[in-house]
């Protein structure tokens, strides 16, 4: 079973913050990381999960109007006497292509399915591959328009499907891009395994849980992984990867 840093190390520290980031990149048997993108209001790209800066910042609004300067104001609690910000792409591309380059993966969720940002999608795949950290990316979205302009852009790319079933991830799979499912992994929900896993056997599946809200309280046990694997479930994405003994 792969384990990847949903949004960091998101249980201990605030989600999708330098810290969180920090924290999961010294876990030495990580798969991977996963992040979330967002636009600012003059077109630069931002590591935050909701489109409102309202649930994990001290001020309001869309991402979406403000600036980047504007976004830079605003203050993230860490439970402590530090402060985090929203961080932009470029920054946390900065802390961690090192241990990319070493092998660790990055998914970068699109955020676009409810706010459709222009140029999303060529603005990341220009700066991930200024960088030459291509081969370590995999770019997952629900929108699954924003996915194909990804494959048209860059036809190699890693990409993940994501919705609730992995029967609708599978369905839009074969949906937006017929026979050609190299590179393409499924992003269900970990409950919504609704195929066996003879007929997952070709796919990376991916799984995410509900609850993945910073701050939240410790699970207070372990998954059993190797029921998940039975399943069909190549990997998962968790708040406490640190619990898993990776280090």
């Amino acid at each position: 079973m792969k384990i990847w840093a949903h949004r960091g190390c998101s249980q201990k520290y605030p989600e999708n913050t330098l810290v969180a980031f920090s924290k999961a990149i010294e876990l030495s048997k990580i798969t991977g990381i996963e992040l979330d993108i967002q636009m600012t209001k003059d077109g630069e790209i931002v590591v935050i999960h909701d489109e409102r800066v309202d649930r994990t910042t001290d001020a309001i609004g869309y991402v979406r109007d403000y600036t980047y300067l504007q976004l830079r104001t605003f203050r993230i609690e860490t439970g402590d006497t530090r402060k985090e910000k929203i961080p932009s792409i470029v920054e946390v591309l900065d802390l961690i292509q090192d241990r990319m380059k070493e092998g660790l993966l990055l998914n970068i969720e699109l955020k676009n399915n409810i706010v459709a940002y222009a140029g999303m999608e060529d603005k990341i795949l220009n700066l991930v591959a200024q960088r030459g950290l291509q081969d370590n990316v995999i770019y997952s979205s629900f929108y699954t328009k924003s996915l194909y302009k990804i494959r048209e852009f860059s036809p190699s790319t890693s990409i993940g499907v994501l919705d609730t079933r992995v029967s609708d991830c599978f369905y839009k799979c074969r949906g937006a891009f017929g026979e050609d499912i190299s590179q393409v992994a499924l992003h269900p929900y970990w409950q919504g395994i609704d195929l066996t896993k003879r007929q997952l056997h070709r796919f990376a599946v991916r799984v995410w849980f509900t609850g993945h809200l910073y701050p939240e309280k410790p699970t207070g046990k372990k998954l059993d992984l190797d029921v998940l694997e039975q399943q069909g479930i190549t990997d998962v994405f968790l708040n406490e990867p640190e619990e898993y003994q990776l280090y």
